[in-house]
């Protein structure tokens, strides 16, 4: 793939193929200009995925945009729970482009066991608007580690992205980049411990990963907006995701879209439902939010959705920011121990 040039714009998207990434392409097809020539970068851990999302991305553009300027697409292959394949990606990217103009991190590992199905209907049935907004039913497990030695769920979710942030800072001052850091409404500071960075004693570990995802931002945007970057946090509220669909029955799923509707209606504005509408928040940081003009980055934007179903941003506090800074000296010291680890790493994945 040749270099971006001015008229181009090239957008990065982790997980594309789960409901919020391709929703994001979607959005991306239908909202940057159509007369920019755009590059949609689709990250996968396996080339047929890759491709199977491409042709969805292309056909959604065939049948729905119809957009009049150059749309391509490249694939990247990515495991962000394996530091050498980061690193490839790392070098394939810096060997094909000269810069970048949006990268989202939509990783959202889980180590998922199932669901507490006694809890969770205890819980709906006491007050079934928090057990469909904040549930406490979903088992995780405990202390799962990567095969580098990490806990997974810190590196897909948290380390991994932050690396090849800090790898490829270059190409993403050089394009004056929108950098999305994909957070979740259940990021309390209760789900974080600082002597557990690495949450391998959370039982609430994918929640422990969206916390940290809150503190790392706002430790790091001020001082990436003196390099030509600005960078966003959004969450897409709740939505229908493909991650949990194989702990659901044809009649768990469809009452849980009925709790979902019946939420909104008791007032609720994170209930958004579907994926579409779930990436409005990181649609508006990337291509409408001007922090000149007071969409400041210091709040968490989020998609939102009224009673009558139509959407809207909604922006909140980051909950207690204290910490922040320990987060970001963790993650430091972590990538010059990997930098050291990875230096004379090389390795090529790509398959055509």
């Amino acid at each position: 793939m040749s270099s971006a040039s001015s008229a181009r714009k090239v957008a990065v998207i982790t997980g594309t193929n789960s409901n919020l990434g391709i929703n994001i392409a979607y959005r991306l097809l239908e909202e940057v200009p159509s007369d920019e020539r755009l590059t949609i970068v689709v990250t996968s851990r396996s080339l047929p995925r890759a491709n199977e999302v491409i042709a969805k991305i292309a056909e959604y553009n065939a049948n729905v945009t119809k957009r009049e300027s150059i749309l391509d697409f490249d694939y990247l292959l990515i495991d962000f729970s394996n530091m050498v394949s980061v690193l490839n990606a790392y070098y394939e990217l810096t060997k094909r482009y000269t810069e970048i103009n949006y990268f989202y991190v939509n990783a959202a590992q889980g180590v998922y066991a199932g669901i507490n199905w006694l809890q969770a209907t205890k819980d709906v049935l006491i007050n079934p608007l928090e057990a469909v907004t904040n549930p406490t039913y979903k088992i995780q497990r405990v202390g799962v580690k990567s095969k580098d030695g990490m806990g997974l769920v810190f590196q897909a979710n948290v380390f991994g992205p932050y690396y090849l942030l800090h790898k490829i800072k270059p190409l993403l001052s050089n394009g004056k980049a929108r950098v999305i850091w994909i957070s979740s409404i259940m990021s309390d500071p209760k789900y974080l411990s600082f002597n557990d960075l690495q949450f391998l004693k959370s039982d609430s570990v994918y929640e422990s990963s969206k916390r940290s995802i809150d503190l790392l931002h706002v430790a790091t945007y001020e001082n990436l907006r003196n390099q030509n970057i600005t960078q966003y946090l959004v969450h897409p509220g709740i939505f229908t995701s493909f991650s949990f669909f194989e702990y659901l029955n044809v009649f768990s799923y469809y009452g849980m879209l009925f709790l979902f509707y019946f939420a909104r209606l008791l007032g609720s504005p994170w209930h958004n439902i579907a994926g579409y509408k779930g990436a409005n928040s990181v649609i508006f940081a990337s291509l409408k939010a001007n922090p000149e003009e007071g969409d400041t980055q210091k709040l968490k934007y989020g998609s939102a959705t009224r009673m009558n179903g139509d959407e809207y941003i909604k922006a909140t506090s980051i909950s207690d920011p204290s910490g922040a800074a320990d987060v970001l000296k963790y993650l430091n010291e972590l990538t010059a121990e990997w930098d050291e680890k990875l230096k004379d790493q090389i390795l090529e994945t790509r398959k055509f």
